[in-house]
């Protein structure tokens, strides 16, 4: 279902047919299914942001649910993308903002305050879980993180980090990495410094490059 509605409207994306308002109701259909069976389509969730902002008409919950969707594609820019066609009161009004607050959290890789932050937000919190996937994309990001950061780290911190997850599901996602438990709670992520990758740069300038120069100085 979801390939073939991604081909419908990659069809309809084409061209000047992209901004038919005419379209929206089905674009609008394909973000609730991208919800639902975890999948994912920038191009077409900002073909309905760019309607939106034509019409200056925005339908709350297709737009609490592209925004979140960008938020769980992490680290690439999708959110900063789709928070450009917003409007500067929309942003400042819940649950937008609350969004826009919870992507501040994620850029700043303050991983506790946003696991702490989305627990407390009753009011988001269905529009969430309605997005499926959604815990294990922001730990996909949170993994990307601690690979690229940590050589070691502490169990209890990485549990943390991860949003408090169980002992099974802490598990599941060090075996996922390829990481390693070790003694004292300890998990051996990686030797970061066999990541440095050292370069050598050579400069060369002829005559002719610098010719020029040389002669308006005189």
């Amino acid at each position: 279902m979801v390939e073939a509605m991604r081909q419908t409207v990659a069809s309809m994306l084409k061209g000047i047919d992209r901004y038919n308002p005419e379209n929206l109701l089905q674009l609008e259909r394909y973000v609730e299914i991208q919800s639902q069976e975890n999948a994912y389509d920038l191009e077409a969730n900002l073909a309905v942001l760019k309607l939106y902002q034509f019409n200056q008409k925005y339908n709350l919950d297709i737009t609490s649910k592209i925004l979140l969707k960008a938020l769980t594609n992490f680290p690439h820019t999708d959110f900063i993308l789709c928070k450009c066609l917003l409007s500067e009161k929309m942003c400042s009004e819940d649950p937008i903002a609350q969004i826009i607050f919870l992507a501040d959290v994620l850029e700043c890789c303050d991983f506790q305050t946003f696991w702490a932050r989305v627990g407390s937000m009753n009011d988001l919190l269905p529009k969430i879980n309605s997005i499926t996937g959604f815990h294990d994309s922001i730990r996909k990001f949170v993994c990307h993180v601690v690979g690229i950061t940590f050589q070691t780290i502490h169990r209890n911190l990485l549990t943390q980090l991860l949003g408090g997850v169980d002992d099974q599901t802490l598990r599941h996602w060090v075996q996922k990495y390829g990481w390693k438990e070790e003694a004292n709670n300890m998990i051996f992520i990686a030797n970061q410094d066999e990541n440095i990758k050292t370069k050598n740069i050579t400069e060369k300038i002829d005559f002719d490059s610098v010719a020029g120069i040389m002669a308006a100085c005189r």
